[in-house]
């Protein structure tokens, strides 16, 4: 699994080490792993230009100890000190014996856009804002350039600890960090910027309570449900679905696809688009008699397509089984009711239904959605799974949040949430809990997307049609 820890306890344990080392080791071992990344990204060291533009503090040192060494390598390095008069000594001592220069950065654009590689040692994991003032023209200049961009520990305007860009940011081709990730880089919009990440360890001692969570394969695979050789279909899982109206059946349709295509023994379909359903599904027991009268069930799926439907919502949000609520159903239910549940419930909105939920605009929700995530959890006492390019899913008790980022752009189609939504209630009602069904399934329907789009377009029943495919590749079967 992929942690990811805050800027105080990297701090903290940066603290430790250092007491625990000669003076320099950690400084040392980062430059070393950055260096060797910067020579792999260029491929040739020897003759090429690099440009290294040098904040403060440490960050600012990493990029000039790192310089040193693909100077010594027979790169033309120059450093851009932004701040001449707190530049780190140690780190510029060492470049310049090593044979790299100095550039004012009112003299630097020429030489910024002749560059074959640019190290971002701006800012660091401590600062908050975006690019100030100094930094913006250079910034500019590494943008009209055809520069590799490599930054150090994290890209300079991104907030280390959210993921949140609140002003100009100088966006990476690589980002190398030392000795943990930071949230900022699995989060979007920070992610965005961070290109590829590349994680140097130096040595830190971390402890176990970490902010984010990325599962891995493996820890996906120890997770889903596999039938035994006693397995029947209630034992399985039998989940409800509720969705769908006379205005969109389709949403019926996928998220029984999804449901179906993630394991259920049996999936229960109440709502009007019964007929689409069998149509599409022959094996769906469908009823009319609502959720009450529809049989016995392991978890619930309510709200896609559901039109204005709150009679079925309250029915299913009372139920005492673990609820997924999506869509429209998202819109009906009572606070107070979702609160109330001692059942396990998770949400799933998008970052527009989030916004809706919250009172605020979806600009604010798709700037902060770490924050959004965990404000909706503790507002609602449930598990929320906040959808976007990184989904998160959050636990009402705080603790690590997950971050899921397998998916595909061509995910974002019509009917894709809905696909989601059926196969995150299958492993609800497969006895997982609210938390790993729902970022489970979050892994499971970015990887189907993957497989589904293959670099092209795709529709929403081409992804529910892939995830026994994933489902496959996850297990190693």
């Amino acid at each position: 699994m992929r942690t990811a820890y805050s800027v105080e306890t990297v701090r903290a344990v940066e603290s430790d080490a250092m007491a625990a080392l000669p003076e320099g080791t950690l400084m040392s071992r980062a430059a070393a792993g950055l260096a060797a990344a910067c020579a792999d990204l260029l491929g040739r060291v020897y003759g090429s230009r690099v440009v290294l533009l040098v904040g403060t503090g440490d960050n600012g040192g990493d990029a000039l100890h790192a310089g040193a060494r693909l100077a010594r390598r027979g790169a033309g390095v120059t450093a851009v000190p932004l701040r001449p008069d707190r530049v780190h000594p140690g780190g510029l001592a060492a470049l310049l014996r090593a044979g790299g220069t100095l550039t004012p950065p009112a003299a630097a654009t020429g030489t910024i856009e002749r560059a074959d590689l640019v190290l971002d040692g701006i800012v660091g994991i401590g600062g908050s804002g975006g690019l100030r003032p100094d930094a913006r023209a250079p910034a500019e200049a590494v943008a009209r350039s055809r520069a590799a961009v490599v930054a150090v520990d994290l890209p300079s305007g991104v907030d280390a600890d959210t993921g949140e860009v609140p002003g100009a940011v100088l966006s990476a081709d690589l980002t190398v960090t030392f000795g943990a990730h930071k949230p900022g880089l699995l989060i979007d919009p920070g992610r965005g910027h961070a290109g590829t990440v590349r994680l140097v360890d130096i040595g830190l001692r971390l402890p176990a309570d970490p902010v984010l969570e990325a599962l891995q394969h493996a820890d996906v695979a120890g997770v889903l449900p596999v039938p035994g050789h006693d397995s029947d279909k209630y034992r399985r899982g039998v989940v409800g679905v509720a969705a769908g109206s006379a205005r969109y059946p389709g949403a019926a349709v996928l998220a029984v696809a999804g449901a179906l295509r993630a394991g259920a023994g049996a999936v229960r379909y109440v709502g009007p688009s019964g007929g689409d359903v069998i149509a599409r599904f022959p094996e769906t027991l469908v009823s009319d008699r609502g959720p009450k009268g529809a049989g016995r069930v392991q978890a619930w799926v309510v709200g896609p397509g559901l039109g204005d439907d709150q009679d079925t919502t309250a029915a299913v949000v009372a139920a005492d089984v673990p609820v997924l609520i999506d869509a429209d159903g998202l819109r009906l239910a009572d606070v107070a009711a979702v609160r109330a549940r001692t059942a396990p419930t998770l949400l799933t909105p998008h970052c527009g239904e989030a916004a809706a939920l919250l009172g605020v605009s979806r600009g604010k929700v798709e700037a902060a959605r770490l924050s959004a995530a965990r404000e909706l959890a503790a507002r609602y006492r449930a598990t929320v799974l906040l959808k976007g390019s990184t989904t998160l899913v959050a636990d009402p008790g705080g603790g690590p949040v997950r971050v899921n980022a397998t998916g595909t752009p061509w995910l974002a189609t019509a009917g894709s949430g809905d696909v989601l939504s059926g196969l995150a209630g299958s492993l609800l009602a497969s006895g997982l809990s609210a938390r790993d069904a729902g970022s489970v399934a979050a892994y499971l329907h970015g990887l189907a997307g993957r497989r589904a789009a293959r670099g092209g377009p795709i529709g929403a029943h081409e992804v529910a049609e892939s995830i026994p495919a994933a489902w496959r590749d996850v297990r190693g079967v």
